[in-house]
């Protein structure tokens, strides 16, 4: 075993795991860590609990392991995409002053090292983090109240008429920033779950999806993180919270036991999930190095 639990468990200010992203705080464990390890080598490109696993037959993102620094008051976990032009990510786990700095500076030397171009810090924060930035990590708990289906415009996407259906691409294309260009070349291809779709006069406005249930680390049944937009012009009408009531129903009704969402700190979705009364797990703040 190569990582100290002892040492990397009071630092785990956020549950984020490097590659894995957000996990539910009952499956943080050290398994977690040593399985990224084991998985930076090509023969194992995923693991079986990665959500991921449905984009592509090969990850993208891999923990460099001979580079990692594991002391007894800090963590320096750093990873390495090749998509585009490249990137290597520094996750700091640690309280000391400096321990973005030290962050940053492996980073900038590890992007030299393997030849890309970016090189960033990721910083997990707690929840009681004050005038926090970045990223907020949220929690549904399914298992804690009802998720009524409340009706209003949405459907699956395959339930709309023709007519209706045929909207869905100049949606995507207007929301190509926030993945639905990609989403719809994989609802195209056959190759995501059921998405869900906000319609106002015959036309496609909002959509979120795939609607997906698989076992996390420990076989927990898990609603995976959608794409979830509404075009501008349709917004202000309650749409978006329309579209998520109804992803979380088909979630609760499905078996899921609970979804974790990333949001932008003060973004839309951010202050929808809040209000809806989700948990805040804490932060991520990513700064350049």
């Amino acid at each position: 075993m190569f990582f100290h639990w002892e040492w990397l468990r009071p630092v785990l200010t956020a549950p984020v795991v490097p590659t894995l992203g957000p996990v539910h705080p009952h499956a943080l464990t050290v398994d977690l860590f040593e399985d990224t390890l084991r998985a930076a080598v090509p023969e194992r490109p995923f693991l079986h609990y990665d959500k991921d696993r449905r984009w592509s037959g090969e990850k993208s993102e891999t923990v460099l392991r001979e580079d990692v620094v594991h002391q007894p008051d800090h963590t320096l976990i750093p990873t390495l995409t090749r998509r585009g032009r490249g990137a290597v990510k520094v996750f700091a786990y640690g309280r000391h002053r400096g321990i973005v700095e030290d962050a940053a500076e492996l980073a900038a030397k590890l992007a030299a090292v393997h030849d890309v171009v970016h090189a960033s810090v990721v910083r997990p924060l707690g929840p009681e983090t004050g005038r926090p930035r970045g990223t907020r990590i949220q929690l549904q708990d399914f298992t804690a109240r009802p998720c009524p289906d409340l009706g209003g415009p949405v459907r699956p996407v395959t339930d709309w008429p023709a007519v209706v259906r045929e909207t869905f691409a100049f949606f995507a294309a207007a929301m190509a920033a926030d993945g639905l260009a990609f989403l719809h070349t994989r609802m195209r291809a056959g190759q995501c779950g059921l998405v869900l779709a906000a319609v106002v006069e015959e036309r496609v406005v909002g959509a979120i999806g795939p609607m997906e249930v698989r076992p996390d680390a420990i076989g927990c049944p898990q609603l995976l993180p959608q794409y979830f937009a509404v075009l501008p012009e349709a917004r202000g009408q309650g749409l978006g919270r329309v579209l998520w009531q109804a992803a979380m129903h088909w979630g609760q009704s499905h078996g899921a036991a609970y979804q974790l969402l990333q949001t932008e700190v003060g973004g839309p979705s951010d202050g929808l999930c809040r209000s809806e009364g989700l948990t805040s797990l804490g932060f991520t703040h990513t700064t350049r190095a």
